[in-house]
């Protein structure tokens, strides 16, 4: 079969979804996330599916692309909220699948720490949970948004936010930031 109309329709839209990264918005979070760094804070991220693989893999492109042989004595102290299944499935099937974030942060956002939501529709209700609870603490968040942006695009302090209604581009694109905090910070020094 020839899907090659496919194929090069998919590439135009993930084209016009990576022109829509605001380089402005996407300045201000690599500089909280910087900023986390140099204070020592927690980084959390979390997302379902999808985009709590992009959360996991951001997380070790932090914890060890970033901070293996830094000769500054800065590392990233970043923390996905997906990769503990054993505490997920506990907290999923005695307390609520709505709680799975939250409930962890509770036992470690400090004041100071960032946390990151990741989520194609910025709907997720885990999410959103555990957003609410973090700035309910006075921490900051960062959220980063596919289709209308949702709940998620209107509470987080920094909302970047792609504007495509289309699951799989907005998770490339999601994830294409992560690579990009990673060009970014890696040529920068400590």
């Amino acid at each position: 079969m020839d899907f090659l109309k496919r194929i090069d329709n998919y590439k135009e839209r993930l084209k016009v979804a990576v022109d829509n990264i605001d380089p402005i918005i996407l300045n201000e979070m690599i500089n909280k996330i910087l900023q986390a760094r140099d204070e020592q804070k927690q980084i959390f991220f979390m997302g379902n599916g999808g985009s709590g693989a992009s959360a996991s893999h951001i997380v070790g492109d932090l914890n060890k692309g970033l901070s293996l042989g830094k000769t500054c004595g800065k590392r990233y102290r970043s923390i996905s909220l997906v990769d503990n299944s054993p505490t997920l499935l506990s907290l999923a099937n005695d307390v609520s699948y709505d709680d799975i974030f939250v409930e962890q942060l509770k036992n470690f956002l400090n004041e100071g720490d960032l946390v990151i939501g990741i989520s194609g529709s910025g709907n997720s209700e885990n999410i959103l949970r555990a957003v609410r609870y973090a700035k309910e603490r006075g921490n900051t968040v960062i959220g980063l948004t596919g289709f209308s942006g949702g709940k998620l695009k209107e509470e987080a302090d920094i909302s970047l936010h792609i504007p495509v209604d289309d699951m799989q581009i907005a998770e490339d694109a999601h994830m294409m930031i992560g690579h990009m905090i990673f060009s970014v910070l890696y040529h920068t020094d400590c």
